[in-house]
């Protein structure tokens, strides 16, 4: 491909074409949480699977109520756990418990708190009494057969209960790429290391690796120095070994920007190198003949965020076979960007008492100042088509931490 600089939507479109179709694996239920789900989860019987009680005192026929009786002999318990009773007089009532099942010949729960229980009768308090009140109809929440859980959903505890509930001790999940996250660059030392004048620690890797955990990929971490031979034979060996790369650094036109060389050297095939945005212009992906992924990110922490949020994240979920729900807000203040780029703003957001959000950009000192992230929610996408930007416009917006 010719070296220019192509369009944001060219960008996705590309990483489209080039996602992975990720093969799946089998883990055991308590392993599997952060996983994505390779297959639906069927209710197995239905939700719930009978007549239950959810409220615990007594339940009658609800006829016998409404022709003024208002005190009931008692003429069984019915504890959670035990086979269905049947109600052998309708002018009796049985005892239940919260979660048992809804005896038989009738049709109505009445809590102890509405009730009066003297020598093994139960008289009903001057109360509003509905009939079919205080039970979960079987099936009513799913019917057997009906899908709960989506296959592509990433598993929380809430799904990680629902697969136990359908009696799944082992789950068909997405197998993740074995990723490395590699900095570029000698003026980086380590985060136990004190740096010198002329030097910085490493971050972004540590903040994209986090990234990545969250979204259910493990990723290891290294570190390459600004010689070319050595990043050649370093690269060599990790693509033995992993499947997908990230890398930070080293990217663009500086004089030991030797990254891009040498990944054409190793025969990586480049689908594109610049991209007509701001921040993080420099920004190289390709893949290898084994069909590995090279993401070769701006060294500008704030650029190698936009990068990771906007790019990955997007090819990510294309592999899963997903898309990712846009998310709009307005603006909350007039904003004027003259380059032609799409502008990938930082901003924090606002609910407002009408239910709508609200993006209000906060002005950072560039794509270095990393600070400026924790102030900020995500990224307006604003588009190059436009210089002008009004209060109350819509626009997409992609957040890099949880909303609210």
């Amino acid at each position: 491909m010719e070296n220019v600089f192509i369009k944001y939507e060219k960008a996705l479109s590309i990483l489209a074409a080039h996602s992975n179709d990720f093969p799946d694996e089998e883990r055991p239920l308590n392993a599997c949480i952060g996983a994505h789900l390779a297959e639906d989860l069927l209710a197995d019987r239905d939700f719930p699977p009978f007549d239950r009680v959810t409220m615990d005192g007594i339940s009658l026929s609800y006829e016998a109520f409404a022709n003024g009786q208002r005190e009931f002999p008692i003429e069984a318990v019915a504890p959670a756990g035990t086979p269905k009773k049947t109600l052998q007089n309708s002018q009796n009532c049985i005892e239940v418990m919260t979660g048992a099942i809804m005896p038989a010949q009738t049709d109505t729960v009445i809590r102890y708190e509405d009730l009066e229980i003297v020598d093994g009768k139960a008289r009903v308090m001057p109360i509003p009494v509905k009939p079919r009140q205080n039970i979960h109809f079987k099936g009513i929440d799913r019917a057997r057969g009906s899908v709960i859980v989506q296959k592509g959903k990433q598993l929380s505890s809430a799904e990680i209960n629902i697969a136990a509930a359908v009696g799944k001790s082992v789950l068909r999940v997405k197998k993740m790429p074995r990723a490395v996250i590699i900095s570029t660059g000698d003026e980086l030392v380590d985060v136990h290391q004190t740096p010198e004048l002329h030097q910085i620690r490493r971050s972004n890797i540590y903040g994209i690796q986090s990234t990545l955990k969250t979204w259910g990929i493990p990723a290891d971490l290294r570190h390459l120095p600004d010689d070319r031979q050595q990043m050649l034979e370093i690269i060599s060996g990790l693509l033995e070994n992993y499947d997908l790369f990230i890398f930070t650094g080293g990217v663009s036109k500086g004089k030991f920007d030797y990254l891009p060389d040498v990944l054409e050297t190793l025969q990586i095939e480049k689908h594109f190198h610049k991209i007509q945005q701001r921040p993080g212009k420099p920004f190289w992906f390709g893949t290898s003949k084994e069909g590995k992924k090279i993401f070769a990110l701006p060294g500008n922490p704030v650029s190698s965020f936009v990068c990771v949020y906007i790019y990955l994240r997007f090819w990510f979920y294309k592999s899963l076979g997903l898309d990712i729900t846009p998310m709009y807000v307005s603006l909350k203040n007039d904003i004027t960007f003259t380059p032609d780029l799409v502008y990938f703003l930082e901003a924090r957001l606002e609910s407002n008492p009408d239910g709508t959000l609200q993006a209000d950009p906060i002005s950072g000192n560039g794509s270095g100042d990393f600070a400026n992230l924790v102030k900020t929610d995500g990224f307006l996408v604003l588009p190059q088509n436009k210089s002008e930007f009004k209060q109350g416009e819509v626009y997409l917006f992609v957040p890099y931490r949880d909303i609210f």
